[in-house]
């Protein structure tokens, strides 16, 4: 299963920039002028988990293969996109494919950059990037509820329960909020089957200058309140920075980061906080041919989580060996957690927990 995330905002906010550093290519263009990322760029990168290591450590294996996930570099929005202004309809079809929106906000003055408006100020870049995005909703469904009403009125028990749906979405969308904010318990589901863009979750990234990439600066501090104000994410990174990280030597990264005050790269927190914000978790496989980080989403049964490795393992499961990732490293790995009774044989109903180290039983 794969999970992605659109990266979005302003044109020449740092976007192409970020996603440069983040899949370590030169394939979006980061040219400085609007529209240059004419096309959807699509870079996986890998997840970084510590975990993984320790696993491979322990059990010998001969290779890691870390979990990844997948970001999109969608071209800037303007003024007007829900109108075909820019490439509106574009940027529109491209962002209603992704499961999760980082938003970029400039928050740094100065440099050669031209700001498509005219002058810095991130949280006047979230409004309007957000209030395209809800008039372009609001449109969606102002096309779709005429023809439900009417089903609906005529006894159509599924129109009536779609127009139940939309109803709320769509008054919330017409007075200015997204339409996540009116999801009823338990319609998540149905809603996000609507496909509107505002239903997705947000992850807000600053892109500050370099002397402000380990403490923020007061646009960051601005952007934050409204992240927590609003229940959306928000990380911290200077894409310039990001840029030059990326282009060094894995062995040379740690020194220049030290060298910042940095504990990790802003990428780092960028991709484990784009794997929260989908609602992710990582469950391990490990033996001498490989040690391996698995992505499901959280809430997934033993059997779904079988199935990421394999359809058979789905079809055929039986159970599932089970050991929680503290007890496989302080008891050294499979056989002494089954000789201290940590190995745990779960069944179809079984939750599967982040860190958990499996083994599949199945016969097809």
């Amino acid at each position: 299963m794969g999970f992605n995330c659109g990266i979005v905002g302003l044109p020449n906010v740092g976007k192409s920039t970020l996603f440069n550093a983040l899949t370590a290519t030169a394939a979006a263009q980061a040219a400085n002028y609007p529209f240059c990322t004419i096309e959807p760029n699509t870079g996986r990168v890998a997840v970084p988990d510590p975990r993984l290591d320790r696993l491979a450590a322990i059990a010998k294996s001969a290779r890691i293969v870390p979990t990844s996930l997948e970001f999109v570099d969608i071209a800037g929005l303007v003024r007007g996109a829900s109108k075909g202004e820019g490439l509106g309809n574009q940027f529109l079809a491209n962002i209603r494919e992704v499961d999760a929106i980082l938003h970029v906000l400039r928050c740094f003055e100065g440099g050669d950059v031209v700001h498509v408006e005219g002058g810095i100020d991130p949280l006047r870049d979230a409004e309007i990037v957000e209030t395209e995005l809800m008039l372009a909703d609001l449109e969606s469904l102002e096309k779709r509820l005429p023809a439900l009403q009417k089903k609906a009125r005529g006894g159509d028990r599924e129109a009536q329960a779609q127009a139940a749906l939309i109803e709320p979405l769509r008054a919330a969308l017409a007075e200015g909020r997204p339409a996540r904010t009116a999801i009823a318990a338990g319609e998540a589901e149905a809603a996000r089957r609507l496909g509107l863009i505002t239903t997705k979750p947000v992850l807000f990234v600053s892109n500050v200058e370099e002397s402000a990439a380990a403490s923020g600066n007061r646009f960051s501090a601005a952007v934050a309140a409204r992240a927590a104000a609003e229940g959306a994410g928000h990380v911290v990174v200077s894409a310039a920075i990001e840029a030059e990280v990326s282009a060094l030597p894995l062995a040379e990264r740690r020194e220049f980061l030290d060298g910042l005050g940095l504990a990790d790269s802003g990428l780092d927190r960028v991709i484990r906080a784009g794997y929260a914000l989908l609602g992710l978790i990582t469950f391990f496989t490990a033996g001498p041919k490989e040690a391996r980080a698995w992505t499901i989403p959280a809430g997934t049964r033993a059997p779904a989580a079988a199935g990421t490795i394999h359809g058979d393992f789905e079809r055929g499961f039986i159970a599932a060996e089970t050991i929680a990732y503290e007890d496989y490293v302080a008891l050294g790995g499979e056989a002494g957690a089954r000789e201290a009774g940590k190995l745990r044989i779960e069944g179809r109903d079984y939750g599967v927990r982040d860190g958990d180290v499996m083994v599949f039983r199945f016969n097809v």
